[in-house]
């Protein structure tokens, strides 16, 4: 699978491959510093070369960039510094390369509107002792440079929905190779990727990261982010994180996030369940503002989703906002799954504010 032969711009990753493939010195190691830029939904990358293989983010240095150019700063004022907070092996540059996801800070180091993860940090170490897990659900849409769907007719539509859920095949599963290529490089990067399939709508996957502990969530999302955004620029495709790409009878993309406390997952925790369903409930409103933009073209009340105007739970229930699974309902104990948040939410906003409304007890100021 390659869209680049029909791109202009594209280059031969052959010829490529050779300068790679060259030596690197001992004493050199490329670290590339990942961030969210000023939309709070894109990301931005530069490398550098330090001098030694670090072990630890506190082992990096912070660094800068021109805010003015991500929409982070002024151009009178436009350094914007970078904070190292997670590091992990590189499947692109190999060896002892790493990437470096960051923080975003402004000039008088205080963090920027993007930088939910300062605020994320905070209350996970609040509510360190009761052990919140998570397991988020990315869904994505590949697409041609021109906009459309990956593997669509031109100016067309394929069948309907309904073969190409987990579908097998040329014409059910459009964009494997990304797929499967972005799983292996998670693997290989560290993040603890659990899974991947193909979604109802064609050229739709997801993709499954955790169980994570506390703040790796989201580090580690937005980081396999980062990969599958290069992943299908090697292959001239497209990846949108639009949680209704194409308008009509057509599923949208969500980024469903299950949670689980300690209490939770032991015995008779569906009671713990039930308890955080009821404090979800009175903040719907404050959780559907941090869970995305343009979220209300997707949560319909179709499409396997409940309406963005209503709050409601059940166990596998698939058009619910809380969907409690026929497993845990059973084993009466396990974890509850939030199918609320937008393909492009900030997983740091996400799981704040659950963890807030839920350990920490937070309520909406009258």
């Amino acid at each position: 699978m390659d869209a680049r032969s029909n791109n202009v711009g594209s280059t031969d990753k052959a010829i490529l491959r050779r300068y790679l493939e060259l030596p690197q010195p001992d004493n050199k190691v490329m670290a590339t510093y990942i961030w969210i830029d000023g939309t709070g939904e894109n990301l931005r990358a530069k490398t550098r070369t330090v001098d030694q293989e670090p072990r630890s983010p506190n082992e990096l240095s912070w660094w800068n960039f021109d805010g003015s150019s991500t929409g982070q700063a002024e151009g009178s004022n436009s350094d914007i510094y970078l904070k190292p907070v997670a590091i992990y092996k590189d499947p692109f540059m190999l060896g002892r390369n790493k990437l470096v996801m960051c923080e975003t800070y402004k000039y008088n180091k205080e963090p920027t509107a993007t930088n939910k993860r300062l605020s994320c940090e905070e209350a996970m170490n609040a509510a360190h002792s009761e052990h919140p897990w998570f397991g988020l659900e990315q869904e994505y849409t590949l697409l041609d440079r021109d906009g459309w769907p990956f593997g669509w007719p031109k100016g067309g539509f394929p069948h309907p929905q309904g073969p190409y859920y987990c579908g097998v095949g040329a014409s059910q599963a459009l964009g494997r190779d990304i797929v499967e290529a972005h799983y292996k490089a998670c693997l290989y990067a560290g993040i603890n990727i659990s899974g991947t399939n193909a979604e109802v709508m064609p050229a739709q996957w997801e993709y499954q990261v955790g169980p994570c502990e506390g703040i790796e969530a989201g580090d580690q999302l937005w980081l396999s982010r980062y990969l599958l955004l290069r992943i299908a620029e090697e292959f001239g495709v497209q990846v949108s994180f639009d949680p209704k790409p194409i308008p009509g009878d057509w599923n949208g993309a969500g980024c469903h996030t299950n949670f689980s406390t300690q209490v939770m997952r032991e015995p008779n925790g569906i009671e713990a369940i039930n308890k955080a369903i009821k404090a979800l409930e009175s903040r719907h409103a404050a959780h559907i503002k941090c869970y995305g933009r343009n979220n209300e073209r997707r949560l319909t009340g179709r499409h396997e989703t409940a309406s963005i105007n209503q709050f409601n739970a059940g166990i596998a229930n698939r058009g619910a906002s809380i969907r409690i699974p026929r497993q845990v309902g059973e084993d009466k104990c396990g974890y509850l799954e939030d199918r609320r948040p937008a393909s492009n939410c900030d997983p740091y906003a996400v799981t704040d504010i659950i963890i807030r409304t839920v350990c920490l007890g937070e309520k909406d100021s009258e």
